[in-house]
């Protein structure tokens, strides 16, 4: 009796999306991890190639304290860029309009970066969208907000209310869902209970984030199963994975299973925990580093991300050969091979490689009296039959 399979990929997983949205961290999480300086003339460059490119939601900088972060002394600098009269025209030219097309968000972890937000929005050159993030695991928020969680939601709750106020989005940010660094295991059960908690006091949307690379496939597919059973709407969701195990893409295919459609990553697979060090001089940073090689604890790349999404199908908006170009500049301006596969080997491409087949093959086969095309001996049956017996049940095989 034969067995009756689906094939159908989204008839198996029936909440899995047709389309989906990637935004870009690159020049924010992606450079706050470099122990260099990224000139202001790089950060706008990339900024706006990326949204020439099909970036439709990009974290632009970081307007929390300086002392923490230098890298983003020129957030202003840059955010201005972003909202300039010169941009504006280029990218209306492509076709897209800043303002309605392009969300640009700001990291603003505490209150006073809010207000600073705010203050640029009245400049007219403000963020659409800000972030603040809380972590499951007390400890991992701690280091990086200084102050406890009760506290800190408190003073979430006011900035949301501020941010509206001004006519900006909240992005609240849970974290150390799958793990924390620093305190090891956590409960899948609180970050969906946090993600309640931010809806509740008036955010906009929530970026479910593994900050360590922690999460595996099957927990990513029970988690954001559980987000959508508990908050069924995918476009208030968003995933943010880092890659330091070589399993995020199993992550990703997971998180699309369940029917996660908003995912961000970074050019090269670049980011992660502030960098302690700045050119040639020791900094603040959050610390310490979590790992043993802070090489290795970014982001999914943007480019790997893009042909993975492109070859199963599903529609995204982005011009992926001008990203692979774009990835390839960066490991110039980061100054090192970054961890994109895609940049080297690029996309599969349908029309395949011609330029590698070996000559001869229609001569021999004319030669052969085989017509072109054929690919079985003449007077095979046109489709297979298998024995009653075949591979291991086969006594042939038996000992």
């Amino acid at each position: 009796m034969a067995i009756k399979t689906e094939y159908d990929y989204w008839k198996i997983f029936p909440r899995m999306p047709k389309k989906v949205t990637i935004g870009d961290i690159t020049i924010r999480d992606g450079f706050q991890h470099l122990e260099k300086f990224i000139s202001t003339k790089a950060k706008i460059f990339y900024g706006q190639e990326l949204i020439l490119a099909g970036c439709r939601e990009l974290e632009v900088t970081n307007l929390g304290a300086v002392t923490t972060t230098p890298q983003f002394v020129d957030a202003e600098e840059v955010m201005q860029a972003m909202r300039s009269d010169e941009f504006r025209k280029r990218a209306a030219r492509k076709g897209i309009d800043i303002d309605k097309d392009v969300t640009l968000t700001c990291v603003t972890i505490r209150e006073s970066a809010v207000d600073r937000a705010i203050e640029m929005r009245q400049k007219g050159y403000g963020p659409d969208r800000i972030l603040m993030m809380v972590s499951t695991d007390e400890e991992h928020h701690f280091a990086n907000s200084g102050t406890t969680l009760p506290n800190y939601w408190k003073e979430a709750e006011r900035c949301i209310k501020k941010a509206r106020d001004a006519g900006m989005k909240m992005c609240g940010t849970v974290s150390t869902i799958w793990g924390s660094p620093i305190s090891g295991a956590t409960k899948l059960e609180d970050a969906v209970e946090f993600s309640k908690r931010w809806f509740d006091i008036g955010a906009h949307d929530i970026e479910h984030a593994d900050h360590d690379g922690s999460a595996n496939a099957a927990q990513v597919y029970r988690y954001f199963s559980m987000v959508l059973d508990a908050m069924p709407n995918p476009e208030a969701h968003l995933c943010h994975l880092h890659e330091t195990k070589r399993v995020a893409s199993a992550s990703i295919l997971a998180a699309l299973q369940a029917g996660i459609c908003r995912f961000e990553s970074t050019l090269g697979g670049l980011g992660g925990q502030p960098a302690n060090f700045l050119d040639d001089c020791p900094i603040k940073g959050t610390g310490e580093y979590y790992y043993a090689d802070p090489r290795y604890v970014g982001l999914i790349c943007t480019e790997d991300l893009l042909v993975q999404i492109d070859e199963l199908g599903i529609e995204h908006g982005y011009d992926v050969d001008r990203i692979l170009w774009l990835g390839r500049k960066m490991e110039k301006t980061a100054g090192m091979r970054l961890r994109s596969e895609a940049v080297v080997n690029g996309r599969t491409l349908k029309e395949g490689h011609m330029e590698f087949a070996r000559p001869g093959l229609p001569k021999l086969k004319e030669k052969l009296g085989e017509k072109p095309g054929t690919k079985l001996p003449e007077g095979w049956t046109e489709k297979a039959v298998l024995p009653e017996k075949y591979g291991p049940e086969d006594p042939i095989w038996k000992k």
